[in-house]
């Protein structure tokens, strides 16, 4: 099961892709990581998916990621008395504390602590960005506001507040039992939404307690004036476009693309570029040449993952929808222009001898032109540096643990097999060329480079570099 690209590619499961079968073909189209979506996914729903998604891992022996995105924060205007109100442009409009149905002058807030931390110009958008009015006077009870872009509003449609730093965390009450259930079922990665600051990251990775990896969708502009902290904090990052769009002027958003992948390049940590990747796909069995271009442009840009949202979740195309991805990527990374633009973004190592050994590692294999680079990964720290370096060599990463494995299946060109630690040096060696012949990627004569931490075993220890040559054998168990 070896992909023919280094851009993994990850896919929603919804309605239309929930069955043993479809997960299955998905996986063979090109999915590396499986997202539920527990905005819309019941708990016993999500073990089923789960069971699957597992399922299809052993019988092909390939580690497959899981991603729990959480729900976040939901803010919504109450009810009208029809059900919904026209909201006229330069007309004034007013959110309160009222409970009873609302006109086309009012609605109901529910939402008190919106009007302890509005002030006077901020936006309020609404339905998705769709409607756009500008606070003018705030009150304990009520928000009045001038309608800069009219339109119909209908009941408990969405709020979003892009000037607004709201003093909640990221999780609600549902998004720590959905934390709690998930974790315990064993997926890799848990996604926390609508993130506005570093604490908001603590306490998912407290509440994760190592039990999976904490990845931060950036929606609101209040997370891209702390990014650095952000990222620093979290294990991986989620370029969400879609809400990142409503509440950011969405001639930033491209700009806002690059700065956040290249940061966490940077660090070494896995960013996923997500929303609206081939949309027209839902209904269509081919995208828009836009789309292709935008997909492109993030394999380019050296994205660890591409994904799908409602294209695999709800489409009536999503094997071809997995199949495009994947040919995209294909094609792009076998483009003459890629090796230079993504060497162009490398970065210096950090002063340890980890970094320096995964730089080294990289440049010996430029040098030499081998066939692949073996890194042994405990932890999955080394094999997060080899990533990091992005070689166009193939990188194998090799790990005793089934948790680290899926977790690496994420990440930008890994391999992962999964197999026990090395006993020496020399059984280093010939478990790696045995295991990079045996997965299709060295011949007997080429030359591989290994890394590892000695002692063996031991988490964040990459310490070793060895050339070998790939001699002749025959298959063995791992």
């Amino acid at each position: 099961m070896r992909r023919e690209r280094k851009v993994k590619i990850v896919a929603t499961l919804g309605p239309k892709t929930a069955s043993q079968e479809m997960i299955e073909r998905l996986f063979l189209a090109g999915v590396d990581c499986f997202r539920i979506n527990f905005s819309h996914t019941p708990h016993d729903d999500a073990a089923l998916l789960h069971g699957r998604i597992r399922e299809v891992e052993g019988r092909h022996c390939r580690p497959i990621s899981i991603l729990a995105d959480l729900q976040g924060p939901k803010l919504r205007v109450g009810e009208f008395e029809e059900g919904a109100a026209d909201l006229e442009e330069g007309a004034a409009f007013r959110f309160d504390t009222d409970k009873t149905a609302g006109t086309r002058d009012r609605i109901h807030l529910p939402h008190p602590y919106i009007f302890k931390s509005i002030k006077p110009g901020h936006a309020i958008l609404l339905d998705d960005g769709k409607l756009r009015l500008v606070t003018e006077e705030v009150t304990a009870e009520v928000i009045t506001t001038r309608v800069v872009v009219g339109g119909k509003l209908n009941d408990r449609k969405g709020v979003s507040l892009p000037d607004t730093e709201l003093p909640i965390g990221a999780m609600t009450e549902k998004d720590r039992r959905d934390l709690e259930f998930a974790a315990n079922l064993g997926v890799d990665w848990i996604a926390l939404s609508f993130v506005q600051r570093p604490d908001d990251v603590a306490e998912g990775r407290k509440l994760a307690a190592g039990r999976a990896a904490v990845m931060v969708k950036v929606e609101k502009p209040q997370a891209i004036e702390r990014l650095e902290e952000i990222i620093e904090a979290s294990d991986g990052l989620m370029v969400a476009r879609g809400d990142l769009g409503v509440e950011a002027p969405v001639e930033t958003v491209p700009g806002l693309q690059k700065r956040m992948t290249r940061m966490c390049r940077r660090a070494g940590k896995p960013v996923v570029v997500a929303t609206q990747m081939l949309e027209s796909m839902i209904s269509a069995p081919v995208p828009t040449r836009a789309e292709v271009s935008d997909v492109a442009t993030a394999v380019f840009e050296g994205a660890d993952a591409v994904m799908l949202s409602a294209e695999s979740a709800v489409g009536e195309y999503p094997e071809e929808a997995v199949g495009m991805m994947d040919r995209i990527a294909k094609e792009v990374e076998t483009d003459p222009l890629y090796p230079n633009i993504i060497y162009a973004q490398r970065t210096e190592p950090e002063a340890t001898t980890p970094d320096a050994i995964s730089a080294a590692a990289q440049l010996t294999a430029d040098t030499l032109n081998v066939a692949a680079i073996v890194s042994y990964t405990s932890s999955g720290s080394t094999g997060m540096r080899a990533a990091r370096e992005r070689p166009i060599q193939p990188v194998i990463a090799l790990t005793p643990r089934p948790e680290t494995g899926r977790r690496l299946a994420l990440v930008w060109g890994l391999h992962c097999v999964l197999t026990p630690d090395a006993e020496d040096e020399t059984d280093m060696v010939k478990r790696a060329c045995r295991i990079a012949f045996q997965e299709g990627f060295a011949r007997p004569g080429d030359r591989i480079v290994v890394t590892a931490g000695v002692p063996f075993g031991t988490p964040g220890a990459t310490n070793l570099l060895r050339i070998a040559f790939v001699g002749s054998m025959e298959p063995q168990d791992n």
